[in-house]
């Protein structure tokens, strides 16, 4: 039976068992319900998701188009809305710096971080 019952998410104990609608614990007396497990587990899934100013998802290797002039700090002029930037990278949540949560290479600026808001899939 605790073959197909998922583990504590409190301790990580195997030993789970049923009661009504509730799973419980034996070891920590943790109680919860395998629906609400299961919604919480989507809703972190839903907020590592990157998506783009209008809510389309972003994948590693997308095409998107810059949809803000972009000053860039040390270069002579910004980029340009509607600028294409190709095979784009997205960076790990755990390895963000601030907001920027894409890594590309922009013709004629390099490497750079962008923000999801100030871009849409091409």
């Amino acid at each position: 039976m605790t073959d197909t019952l998922p583990a504590c998410p409190a301790c990580a104990s195997e030993y789970t068992y049923e009661m009504g609608d509730l799973l419980v614990c034996p070891e920590c007396a943790h109680e919860w319900s395998p629906a609400e497990a299961a919604a919480e587990a989507r809703a972190e899934a839903e907020a590592d998701l990157v998506r783009d100013a209008n809510g389309n998802p972003l994948a590693d290797g997308d095409d998107v188009i810059i949809i803000k002039i972009l000053p860039v700090k040390g270069a002579p002029k910004p980029i340009k809305a509607g600028t294409k930037v190709r095979n784009i990278r997205l960076v790990d949540p755990t390895k963000r710096v601030g907001d920027h949560d894409i890594d590309a290479k922009v013709d004629g600026f390099g490497p750079m971080q962008l923000k999801s808001s100030v871009v849409r899939k091409a």
